[in-house]
């Protein structure tokens, strides 16, 4: 089967390569010409300008556009839209605000064009791991793209069977699905990147912790000196807490103990902002996902003024000196 991949980055690569190895071809593009080279050198057909790359697709044309989320997406799909027909579809498999693909999908839909999106994880990893994917779009679109979809899932692998799935939609063990309407990819793969804000935050607080039980503000008998790569790599094996999140961060503690290469500056892709927006919209309480989205706004400063405004108030009602050093001082 044939697919046209806009965007060459670390996934857009990756996924076009996949693809070839399973024996697919494809028609490529990227503002990046030494990108485009790259892939062409690898099997791929090359594209210069957008209308070059539409033209070379055969009809039922399919494109997928794998860009950073915004006016970058918006505007390559208004321009390979614009030269395409009937009954072609456009593929958003970037992280696409869920809202703005709704609006896409009827956009399209009126001019005949076919809209399907598609939240897409695995990363740097998914050439070989494969990718985990969440679709949206029309059943019999989505339906006549399986063997792309089926080259690029991870597979069942190693992982046991789940009891009582008999008669369930077997895509799902392959890991990918058809989880609704146009939008609906989407909107699972931003409450997946919520969760993975909480389950990051949930490992990151509880190896401060760690690293911190040495502090001298503690009675020496209750000290301990942890090596956290080595309790990383023991809940890798038979806890409870196990995942590829702790994989990794059990390699990087491996490589560099004190992580002092990070700077503990951390950002957030935007589907965090809008897995809180959802649960506001929803009414629904999701306490630990909107904390660990505020600790990441917090990571970017090394001090607040409303904890400045804090030390002001302890001072002003108890006399509370603020420590010279964290940790330094024992709670009053």
């Amino acid at each position: 089967m044939q697919l046209g991949m806009i965007g060459l980055g670390r996934m857009g690569g990756n996924i076009v390569r996949r693809l070839m190895r399973h024996g697919h071809s494809t028609v490529v593009y990227d503002k990046d010409a030494k990108a485009v080279a790259g892939l062409a050198a690898d099997g791929a057909v090359g594209s210069a300008t957008l209308e070059e790359f539409v033209a070379k697709l055969e009809r039922p044309r399919t494109a997928w556009v794998m860009l950073p989320a915004g006016r970058i997406t918006e505007t390559t799909i208004e321009t390979i839209a614009a030269v395409m027909q009937e009954g072609d579809v456009i593929i958003d498999g970037g992280n696409t605000f869920w809202q703005d693909d709704v609006r896409r999908g009827k956009a399209l839909k009126a001019r005949g064009i076919h809209y399907v999106d598609v939240g897409t994880s695995g990363g740097v990893w998914g050439l070989d791991r494969g990718y985990c994917m969440m679709i949206g779009g029309e059943k019999q679109v989505v339906d006549r793209l399986d063997p792309i979809f089926a080259a690029l899932a991870p597979g069942a692998g190693d992982i046991p069977r789940t009891p009582g799935r008999q008669g369930r939609d077997p895509r799902v063990e392959q890991g990918y699905i058809h989880a609704g309407p146009v939008g609906a990819g989407h909107f699972v793969k931003m409450i997946h990147n919520g969760i993975e804000y909480g389950l990051m935050q949930a490992y990151a607080e509880g190896f401060d912790i760690l690293r911190n039980a040495n502090i001298e503000a503690l009675p020496a008998d209750h000290r301990y000196d942890f090596d956290l790569a080595d309790i990383a790599e023991v809940w890798r094996r038979g806890s409870v807490i196990p995942s590829w999140l702790l994989d990794l961060t059990s390699t990087a503690l491996a490589d560099s103990p004190q992580l002092s290469e990070y700077s503990g500056f951390v950002e957030d892709s935007g589907e965090g902002r809008w897995t809180v927006n959802a649960a506001v919209d929803e009414a629904v309480p999701a306490e630990v996902l909107t904390a660990a989205l505020y600790t990441r706004f917090r990571s970017r400063k090394e001090h607040t003024f409303a904890e400045k405004i804090l030390s002001a108030m302890r001072a002003g009602f108890g006399g509370h000196k603020e420590p010279t050093q964290p940790g330094a001082a024992k709670p009053k």
